[in-house]
């Protein structure tokens, strides 16, 4: 049986969650489950803390697991990265009260506030800068405010909270974090465990895709089907006024308008565009 660790809240758990069901997987949970069975794909998900999924595959008690990119490089295993899932973005960087530094190598001999002590350790050392690292579980961003701290290292989307609490960036961005798809580093992959990539592949590439389906004059197909090249080709199939035929073809999702205003501008008609859930090429 495949057994696979799955966030068990916020934004990197809603995404797993969204992903797996669309790759065929967890058709019925909720989100207070803590164990869910899947008998039909012979697999069963534990849903642990997101800091805590690293380290149950990389000692291979479980075969895969979904967490932060951020969480894998913290933790210490020896899980490896299988496949970037594009979701749950964020990066990680240092911040100080405003106007305070102006540059990390400011920060030698200072106090860090940190949840990810490891990550952070790593940074200091690869650049060989000194700081003592005070770990905390958690929000980070009041640490220099209460005097625990001089300044803090933690994980930030839009980076407001930051700013609510007087800190600036300083420096470079230390990782870029993402959710990730991560298996034991040794070992080989069961032939379950490849069928899930395989569909979450799929997954992944059809939400990056969408169908583009119009009607064109004859003459204009040359010139329509350069707009809509397909992935091989476009599928051209025959109308019953034989001075028109259909056309169905692939494009990127981010350029769906821009494909129909082009169609329309050159004479396409009967423009849809469909979302695709699953696909395999």
């Amino acid at each position: 049986m495949l057994r696979i660790a799955v966030p068990n809240k916020g934004a990197l758990s809603e995404g797993a969650r969204s992903m797996l069901h669309d790759a065929g997987y967890l058709q019925s949970s909720h989100p207070r489950d803590l164990v869910v069975r899947d008998p039909e794909n012979d697999a069963e998900f534990f849903f642990l803390r997101p800091r805590d999924i690293a380290t149950y595959v990389g000692s291979g008690r479980l075969d895969l697991g979904i967490t932060g990119r951020d969480m894998l490089a913290d933790s210490g295993s020896d899980a490896r990265e299988l496949l970037d899932l594009g979701f749950g973005r964020s990066t990680f960087r240092l911040a100080a009260p405003a106007g305070t530094v102006t540059a990390v190598t400011e920060l030698a001999n200072r106090r860090i506030a940190t949840s990810y002590a490891g990550v952070l350790a790593g940074w200091l050392e690869t650049n060989d800068l000194t700081a003592q690292v005070v770990e905390l579980d958690g929000a980070v961003e009041n640490a220099v405010r209460l005097g625990v701290a001089d300044a803090v290292a933690d994980v930030v989307d839009t980076g407001t909270t930051m700013k609510q609490a007087g800190l600036e960036f300083v420096g470079p961005v230390l990782l870029e974090s993402v959710a990730v798809l991560i298996g034991p580093a040794e070992g080989e992959q069961s032939s379950a465990a490849a069928t899930l990539i395989r569909r979450i592949q799929g997954v992944m590439l059809a939400r990056s895709y969408v169908l583009v389906d119009y009607d064109i004059r004859n003459e204009k197909l040359d010139e329509a089907s350069a707009v809509t090249p397909g992935l091989e080709s476009p599928t051209i199939s025959p109308l019953r006024d034989e001075k028109w035929v259909a056309v169905r073809a692939m494009v990127p999702r981010s350029d769906a308008h821009r494909v129909m205003d082009e169609l329309y501008a050159i004479g396409a008609r009967g423009i849809l565009v469909t979302a695709i859930h699953a696909c395999r090429l």
